[in-house]
């Protein structure tokens, strides 16, 4: 009787077994004090209890097993010398501040102090102690990263700075735009540091190097270009110049910028700057002469985007690159 009741209820021969043995144990080792009529009903409840505690423990083992098992990848062989290497470089990136931006950037970040009582301690104001944390952040954020790479370029740090800032002013003042055409640690180091701030939606800014990225100009600028309700006409037109440009840079200079943004004075319009640090064009106006297309030339295009575009202006030396910069501004009505 005892086995058919378990074996109904466990499809596991050896724990039904086991379970047979555990109740017949139990109602032998309680034969004593129980009725002989009630042996039998004091059975059938003792192993329907130890199949519902084989079931509750089945299910806990279950529910619990990831924490018997430690399901997270094994680590790296290289991670932990990884992980040394980020604190040398944060270690690092402290020591270049001054003692007290340590200490106020510590005690915002780390012990979580407000501003308004750090200003109260260094007799400031709120924004104040804000604004230098901001430039503290900046600061910090060069330093790990020439640390990273075990570089020490002094002529470098004021163009990373006024990009991890976001402070377009002070990159213009640097000619920070020029400095990454040239410098490769800096175009190296760049991105995250541009990445931190926020997009702006009145310019694009696009790295040429490729054919590829000519497409990626010419949508990128006809898609900023839109917004402001150009005709689809003038949209084109301005791909066109865009593309001409930026073949250049692909053809005679292997690689460039090219920026478009938003003009709201004197009127409303689209300026677009492409720009490189290639061989330069020796004879600039011999290369804007109607009817220059010389393919193997400097300047292919440049003579048709003129035409295409309200304003046109190119400067460039023999050796430092090439700068073009263009105007279409929006007609109205």
């Amino acid at each position: 009787m005892v086995r058919r009741i378990v074996g109904a209820r466990v499809t596991d021969r050896a724990a039904a077994d086991d379970l047979v043995q555990e109740t017949l144990a139990r109602v032998l080792a309680a034969s004593g004090r129980i009725e002989p009529e009630m042996l039998e009903p004091y059975a059938v409840a003792t192993a329907r209890n130890l199949v519902a505690s084989l079931w509750k423990e089945r299910d806990r083992h279950r529910r619990n097993q990831h924490r018997v098992v430690d399901l997270r990848p094994p680590a790296a062989p290289d991670e932990e010398l990884l992980q040394r290497e980020e604190r040398d470089a944060v270690a690092q990136a402290l020591e270049q501040l001054s003692e007290q931006e340590r200490h106020t950037l510590l005690a915002h970040e780390v012990s979580g102090q407000d501003t308004r009582s750090l200003a109260l301690e260094l007799g400031s104001t709120a924004g104040a102690v804000a604004a230098q944390l901001n430039r503290t952040r900046a600061r910090l954020r060069v330093e790990y990263l020439l640390a990273l790479e075990g570089e020490d370029p002094d002529r470098c740090r004021p163009v990373l700075r006024a990009l991890s800032s976001g402070d377009r002013r002070r990159q213009r003042e640097v000619d920070a735009d020029r400095h990454l055409l040239e410098c490769a640690l800096c175009a190296r180091l760049s991105p995250p540091l541009l990445g931190r701030g926020q997009q702006r939606d009145d310019e694009v800014r696009i790295r040429i190097s490729c054919d590829g990225d000519v497409v990626l100009a010419r949508q990128g600028v006809r898609e900023l270009a839109a917004r402001l309700g150009f005709s689809r006409t003038e949209l084109t037109v301005i791909a066109t110049a865009v593309s001409e440009v930026t073949r250049n840079i692909v053809r005679f200079a292997g690689a460039g910028e090219v920026v478009a943004e938003v003009l709201e004075q004197p009127r409303c319009g689209v300026r677009v700057i492409a720009r490189d640090a290639g061989p330069g064009i020796s004879d600039v106006q011999q290369a804007l002469a109607d009817g220059y297309s010389n393919y193997h030339g400097l300047g292919l295009g440049l003579p048709g985007a003129r035409r295409l575009m309200d304003e046109f202006d190119v400067v460039s030396a023999a050796g430092k690159g090439t700068t073009v910069t263009m105007t279409k501004w929006l007609q109205k009505g």
